[in-house]
């Protein structure tokens, strides 16, 4: 056997091997477009990327209304305790009917309510916060009151 016949048995088997490849491939591209032809293919991949691409830009704007939401809900009044007390202990006049409110948001901002009652008359108070604390000084149960709240 001369070297030109060793080279047109390995043409032939590389030629028969490629032909096999060729039908295999043809049969898995009919498998794959099996009832549908290859433009309705294409447009289904475009399709597909478009949605992909609305959904991206749903999640940006679901995430920008997220962070809206998120840092309107930190300036709500989230934070509540209430306290009633007897101002006048020693005399029994009043009862339990005073109260001590605290109302903040998440980062201490907001107000103490105080309602003294007394017989003859009722009065209230506001004293506003901020960072859980007030620039107008304190009663010993609205300090009670406001530690609570910013636990």
């Amino acid at each position: 056997m001369g070297d030109t016949q060793i080279l047109y048995i390995i043409f032939a088997v590389t030629t028969l091997v490629l032909v096999l490849w060729i039908v295999r491939l043809e049969v898995r591209i009919r498998k794959l477009m099996l009832g549908k032809n290859g433009r309705s293919l294409e447009d289904t991949v475009i399709f597909i990327k478009n949605e992909v691409e609305l959904l991206g830009k749903a999640r940006k704007e679901i995430e920008q209304a997220l962070s809206y939401l998120h840092a309107r809900i930190k300036k709500t009044v989230s934070r509540v305790e209430t306290m009633r007390f007897n101002p006048f202990r020693g005399d029994g006049s009043g009862g339990n009917q005073s109260f001590v409110m605290a109302l903040s948001d998440e980062e201490g901002t907001g107000v103490v309510l105080s309602g003294l009652y007394a017989r003859e008359k009722m009065s209230v108070y506001a004293k506003p916060l901020k960072n859980f604390a007030s620039e107008i000084e304190l009663m010993d149960e609205e300090k009670e009151v406001l530690q609570k709240i910013k636990k």
